[in-house]
């Protein structure tokens, strides 16, 4: 299994992920989202470069000729809500024909002290997934918890005939639990690798919570359900 690392080379992904890292930069929203957008754009470009393409023949006003192209329609984009949405929105306009699937889930901490995290899913709008390449993007692979369900759930319609794992940031922790998760012939994609994870289970040095700094904080309601579920379990 390959496991890319963008940060090992310079490119134009480094000076957008030092943005979306820099706290400055995380008080402008609309600035955090678009780099999360552009990152995924420069990473669907690269995997393009590894699809299969077949001719086809395009007639211009003045003549024809062939051109190689892939079958997007046997593409499908998967991502994992809310955080995923910009990072998604960046392949859809680079592979704007492909088929695309949503999963809804999310992180729960298991115990009082927020360092056991549970994945929760509970929502599924897919195609079938048989025979077709599957790019799954979420921004964050931190635990694998949530890109291990989302992984299970899509598969369950059928085997993909390649698929993509696509970060843009991963801890190796995470990795090690989605490559059990994944066949052989499977990529990861990240555009950064970092050191670990803290004991709240969040990648360090990171930039933060995803989906908080693109759409803002939770309802302090759910957080409060996390925490009575953490104390129930915590006295059974």
């Amino acid at each position: 299994m390959q496991v890319i690392n963008f940060a090992e080379k310079n490119s134009i992904i480094n000076h957008y992920m030092a943005e979306l890292r820099d706290k400055n930069y995380q008080k402008n929203r609309l600035t955090f989202r678009h780099n999360v957008e552009r990152i995924g754009e420069m990473m669907a470009y690269e995997i393009s470069k590894t699809l299969e393409y077949k001719p086809k023949t395009v007639k211009t006003p003045l003549g024809s000729l062939d051109i190689p192209l892939i079958k997007q329609e046997d593409m499908v984009i998967a991502t994992v809500l809310r955080a995923g949405l910009p990072f998604h929105q960046g392949f859809l306009n680079v592979f704007d024909e492909a088929d695309n699937a949503f999963v809804s889930a999310f992180r729960m901490y298991l115990n009082r002290e927020h360092t056991e995290v549970g994945v929760h899913a509970e929502y599924i709008a897919a195609p079938s997934v048989k025979g077709k390449t599957l790019l799954i993007v979420d921004p964050m692979l931190a635990t694998g918890g949530s890109l291990a369900a989302a992984i299970e759930a899509l598969l369950q319609s059928g085997k993909p005939k390649k698929i993509h794992v696509c970060c843009v940031i991963a801890a190796p922790e995470g990795i090690e639990v989605v490559k059990e998760c994944l066949p052989d012939d499977s990529t990861i994609w990240c555009a950064a690798i970092d050191q670990g994870m803290n004991d709240h289970k969040y990648i360090v040095p990171g930039f933060g919570d995803c989906g908080d700094l693109c759409y803002g904080e939770k309802l302090q309601s759910f957080r409060k359900l996390a925490d009575k579920y953490a104390k129930q379990k915590g006295e059974k």
